[in-house]
């Protein structure tokens, strides 16, 4: 293994050209929509609003009826009725008259503007006008937020609260959404103990399963946290299996580097066909990253490392989760900086070098290289707000030279 190094370019082309696509659609209600990727393009069947209604409390008119009132030389109007909310007018107007609205109110016929309540006094059975309105003024019209056949939201598009809030307008109550990619997280190793649990001398508490898990929803997917794996073939190998019968998607982390206890390339391999599609990157940190494909279901073997592991995900494996989530793009959030110091490579490999965010006196963002000393330090995980990359060819980043940072969240 790793005798053969794959750039970071050779991997994606080579994830691309798989054709990995969307998972199946399945329909659900509106209270469960919040969240989902949209299967379907939102199409209105009527028009919002679906009258003329008016958007103040008041007194519908024919407008030309109001022209050259004000408080000197007022219009007296008669008052034959009025109009509630939810109820369709069963009135209409003539020449001279006006009739009572309220807020959201249907426009009744004859009606073409609405005279706000403030700007009028009533007296016995007429209105005093004491201010002209122009044709239209105060009323909203029929299909002047939302025409019908209008495409309101598009296939592709994640569901919140203000695209909840278009469906529901124009009265649908489920709509088709792409399923929720189910991913399969799992730790191995020895020396690894889960959370909660005391911890044993020369053990570590599981990191990866944990902080992985988040990543997977981060991306749109489900995480299923599988355990932990010790080291020992046949447990596994079953492990693995149980993992791909349960999930679309296989994440391990360690087990994959070359020391005699690191089997999961070959145990993967064995699993099924196609199998192993590449074993080791040409980066750093992350060199071992496996990844194999067992029949349409892609694995992931990511270094044991915490923060490694993390920022390969980032690069190959979240961009997966997102295409099988349905999501339309897998936009970059990344932001641009001066690098704090001067940055070096690794000969030979694309560097990513984790950096936290700060602001300079002149308010300018500065990247700095987190300190650790090791690619698996845990403190690496908490400090670092993103990643800058330093190209094969690139002996190293200066300091005050820009940079691009690509945030791991969206907290920096």
């Amino acid at each position: 293994m790793f005798r053969t190094l794959l750039t970071l370019d050779q991997v994606k082309k080579l994830i691309d050209d798989l054709g990995l696509e969307a998972l199946d659609s399945e329909e659900i209600s509106l209270k469960e929509a919040h969240g989902r990727i949209l299967a379907e393009d939102v199409i209105s069947s009527l028009d919002i609003p679906p009258f003329d209604r008016s958007t103040v409390d008041g007194y519908a008119v024919k407008a030309e009826d109001t022209y050259g009132a004000e408080e000197n030389v007022p219009t007296y109007l008669g008052l034959v009725g009025a109009v509630n909310v939810g109820e369709p007018p069963i009135i209409s107007i003539s020449k001279g008259e006006t009739v009572e609205i309220v807020t959201g109110a249907q426009i009744p016929d004859g009606a073409d503007a609405v005279v706000m309540i403030e700007d009028t006094e009533k007296k016995d059975s007429s209105i005093v006008v004491l201010r002209a309105v122009a044709k239209n003024e105060n009323i909203m019209r029929k299909g002047s937020d939302i025409r019908k056949g209008e495409t309101m939201l598009s296939k592709g598009q994640k569901l919140g609260s203000r695209e909840i809030g278009v469906i529901a307008a124009i009265g649908r109550a489920r709509m088709r959404v792409f399923i929720v990619p189910s991913v399969a997280v799992l730790s191995t190793g020895n020396e690894v103990t889960e959370p909660g649990h005391d911890l044993p001398p020369g053990r570590i508490y599981d990191i990866n399963a944990y902080s992985l898990a988040g990543a997977v929803i981060e991306s749109g997917g489900k995480p299923v946290n599988m355990g932990i794996a010790p080291d020992e073939e046949n447990q596994l190998r079953e492990t693995l299996k149980k993992a791909l019968a349960l999930a679309d998607v296989v994440v391990t982390s360690a087990g994959v580097s070359v020391g005699p206890k690191d089997m999961l390339p070959q145990t993967i391999d064995a699993l099924g066909k196609p199998g192993l599609l590449f074993s080791g990157i040409a980066v750093k940190p992350g060199k071992p990253t496996t990844m194999a494909i067992i029949g349409r279901k892609p694995v992931f073997s990511l270094p044991g490392h915490p923060a490694s592991a993390l920022l390969i995900f980032h690069l190959i494996t979240k961009p997966i989760i997102q295409k099988l989530a349905g999501r339309s793009s897998t936009e970059i959030n990344a932001v641009k900086a001066i690098a704090g110091k001067r940055m070096f490579s690794a000969k030979g490999r694309r560097t990513f070098v984790m950096v936290n965010l700060g602001r300079d006196r002149l308010n300018k963002l500065v990247a700095e290289p987190v300190e650790t000393g090791a690619s698996g330090a845990i403190t690496t995980l908490a400090k670092a707000d993103g990643y800058l990359e330093i190209p094969e060819n690139v002996q190293f980043i200066d300091e005050n030279e820009k940079v691009v940072v690509t945030l791991l969240s969206s907290r920096a």
